[in-house]
């Protein structure tokens, strides 16, 4: 049998974001001894992404926080192919077509290609317009030398949910006049509570926000400054540029085009393996199932990218381990922190806790189960929520809606002292 750590063996890795970087360090700390390639499309150095919505768009001067610098990876004898697309793979004789016109081999192959965001296509729409998405280092010196280059300082975002609304404090830090517009009748109406949607609503129309609830855009067409954008109900939008935060489209075509299944997201199992036992997917192109809640799920979080990639790099060296972790994400926009963990969608009762006027959580049940939480300035909302979560534990809700209650104290019977947040 053929050694899992022999020096001639190449893992190549598609993708080189937090799931791809993460399961080459990882594969590397498992003893893996034979070649890693890092392949991606972007030809910077891997770096954090979800600070592009927050930190990076808003000060222009700073940097790019590095994964890892560039002497790791040549430490680790990580090979790094940036700037390359990979344009075929041939399942049968394990070898990927490179845009460069290489060829390379693999005997293991690693899917960590994430995803894409999507432009609509709109009635207008001309090569060299001010339009732009939002998903690599790229998209977002384009919107920084766009804003340099505008005069009256005017973005419109098309979408409300968590990137939109990330773009819009973004924006408003850099001085812009930001309009959002939102076709359902709330934000963020497809990941939380009708109570957490018209905080941030309020929120944002106090940081001088305008909110456009149930709209779409009509039409686009040229002016002076950059766009007409005509709306419902016979408005119409004048803007520097416009930014669409209106969804992602899975990066799964290689993987598709080769027979795996890859339907709503490339399949694999608890280990990340797809149906070709020399092929692994990890992190946002994945569709796998998830324990907790006895269902398949696609996630878009930095959490379930490093999880998958330390569960896979197990895997693949021999040590299976079920992934089941629990999803969590979160949300800085101006001087507030949401933090989320667990998926709310389903629920059929939910509780607010209020501590102060911009310290609150949400707690989302079915039937009785906890589902998740959310927590807007309230870190140990979280820390206990994740707690609950994890043990499974039933709670009362009427304590959990009553803030003179401890957080310890929300279940149905008394749980032991744990060293936790107070």
């Amino acid at each position: 049998m053929k050694s899992l750590s022999s020096p001639n063996q190449t893992c190549v890795v598609i993708g080189a974001s937090h799931a791809g970087v993460s399961f080459a360090f990882a594969l590397r700390k498992e003893g893996w001894q034979g070649g890693i390639v890092l392949i991606d499309q972007d030809p910077d150095l891997p770096y954090h992404r979800p600070p592009l919505s927050k930190s990076y768009l808003a000060n222009p001067g700073n940097g790019l926080s590095l994964l890892k610098a560039q002497e790791s990876y040549e430490k680790e004898q990580i090979q790094l192919k940036l700037g390359i697309k990979v344009t075929t793979l041939d399942r049968e004789s394990k070898a990927l077509r490179l845009s460069d016109g290489n060829v390379l081999s693999y005997d293991k192959l690693v899917f960590a290609t994430g995803a894409r965001a999507w432009m609509p296509q709109l009635n207008g729409m001309e090569p060299g317009m001010p339009l732009f998405t939002l998903r690599n280092a790229g998209d977002m010196r384009r919107i920084q030398q766009r804003v340099g280059q505008s005069t009256s300082k005017r973005a419109l975002i098309v979408g409300g949910g968590f990137i939109g609304l990330e773009l819009a404090a973004s924006f408003r830090k850099m001085g812009l006049a930001v309009a959002v517009m939102e076709r359902e009748e709330r934000v963020l109406s497809r990941v939380t509570a009708p109570e957490l949607s018209s905080y941030f609503e309020k929120l944002h129309r106090s940081q001088g926000v305008e909110v456009l609830l149930g709209q779409e855009v009509k039409a686009i067409r040229p002016s002076k400054n950059g766009l007409q954008v005509s709306i419902m109900d016979n408005l119409s939008i004048e803007a520097d540029l416009l930014v669409f935060g209106v969804g992602i489209r899975v990066n799964s075509e290689l993987a598709e085009q080769t027979g795996l299944d890859a339907t709503g997201g490339i399949a694999v199992d608890g280990q990340c393996r797809t149906a070709d036992k020399h092929i692994y997917a990890i992190g946002d192109c994945t569709l796998h199932y998830n324990p907790y809640y006895e269902r398949h799920l696609r996630l878009e979080s930095v959490q379930n990218a490093v999880d998958q990639a330390k569960t896979a790099a197990a895997a693949l060296m021999g040590k299976p381990e079920v992934y089941d972790a629990l999803p969590w994400f979160w949300s800085d926009q101006y001087d507030l922190k949401l933090q989320m963990v667990g998926l709310s969608q389903g629920y059929d009762h939910s509780v607010l806790r209020r501590e102060g006027e911009h310290s609150f959580s949400l707690w989302y049940f079915k039937e009785g189960r906890l589902l998740a939480v959310d927590a807007v300035n309230v870190p140990k909302a979280y820390v206990w929520g994740t707690k609950y979560l994890k043990e499974r534990t039933a709670l009362d809700s009427e304590k959990v809606g009553d803030p003179t209650i401890d957080y310890s104290s929300f279940a149905f019977s008394p749980t032991p002292h744990l060293n936790l947040p107070k």
